[in-house]
């Protein structure tokens, strides 16, 4: 991956630049979010499209990534492929979700992310170095980086002073051959829960038939299992999968021979693998419309 110049995080509904990150020795001038907003603003009022592709602007590549009312946009005069960054943006999110939100009820927003900037500013350093991803992974990086507490809440609102958040010592589980799992998980229990989970885009024509349907899934697992497990998932019939993307824990041999999945998890909730299924013959759930209208007049278009 070609490097990052600068990250930024802009408020969706201002434009406001919350966060700044240089991570190179090329500054990347303030002005071009000003710029970009300006751009994006122009094609939301023209066409009410929140995702913009990867914008070209006079003098820098700009990936923006958009959640929560938030912009995450990250810079580089360096021409790269756009999931690279894009990925990167969308895995600093989820952490900066993990670590600032108590549930999925109170989701990132720019008050959190500027009551808790300091946290924001330790994570980016330690999952980028001069540009390049360095550590994404949640387990190892709340070991680096203490998650905030009430504790700390309430003594930085008391006294003004917050207390050191980076850890002192570097985690054992950074050597190790495996960095996404720690060398010492507390668990309490020896378990693990496998959630699927699917999205359905589907086209039914006037008659009721299947014109086009594909299904978006992922596979969430939550493990509390000691040690170092060696897990195995398999599938009834793998052949429907495609666009496979697999979390690094993920042994890439096992699945391109025998399409199966061996893994040492991680501790705790993560996503072990995304996919899509295309051209199903039929749909697992059907919903059939009914409409009524008061003056006894109802027309329906049908495309």
């Amino acid at each position: 991956m070609q490097q990052l110049q600068c990250i930024f995080l802009l408020s969706e509904s201002s434009g406001e630049v919350m966060v700044e990150k240089q991570t190179t020795g090329h500054h990347v001038d303030r002005s071009i979010c000003d710029w970009f907003w300006h751009q994006y603003h122009h094609q939301h009022h023209n066409h009410n499209n929140d995702q913009m592709s990867v914008v070209t602007s006079p003098t820098h590549y700009l990936f923006p990534l958009f959640r929560h009312g938030i912009i995450f946009l990250a810079c580089t005069q360096l021409e790269l492929p756009p999931l690279l960054p894009i990925e990167f943006l969308s895995r600093f999110a989820d952490i900066l979700s993990d670590y600032l939100c108590a549930s999925a009820d109170a989701p990132l927003n720019e008050d959190i992310i500027k009551d808790n900037f300091v946290i924001v500013y330790e994570v980016l350093d330690e999952m980028m170095d001069n540009g390049f991803p360095l550590t994404t992974e949640p387990n190892l990086l709340k070991d680096i980086v203490l998650p905030p507490n009430l504790v700390t809440k309430v003594l930085h609102a008391v006294t003004g002073n917050s207390s050191p958040s980076v850890g002192p010592t570097l985690p054992q589980a950074a050597a190790s051959t495996v960095p996404w799992r720690s060398t010492r998980p507390k668990t309490t229990t020896n378990e693990v829960y496998v959630n699927l989970v699917e999205q359905l885009d589907a086209c039914v024509n006037r008659d009721g038939n299947l014109r086009r349907c594909q299904v978006y899934g992922e596979i969430q697992v939550n493990s509390s299992l000691p040690g170092f497990p060696d897990l195995t998932l398999s599938f009834t019939n793998p052949s429907l999968l495609n666009d496979v993307r697999f979390h690094p824990c993920v042994r890439f041999r096992p699945w391109e021979s025998s399409q199966i999945l061996s893994f040492v998890p991680p501790d705790g909730h993560f996503k072990l693998m995304t996919y899509r299924v295309k051209e199903r013959k039929k749909i697992p759930i059907y919903v059939k419309p009914q409409l009524t209208s008061d003056s006894g007049n109802c027309r329906i278009l049908l495309w």
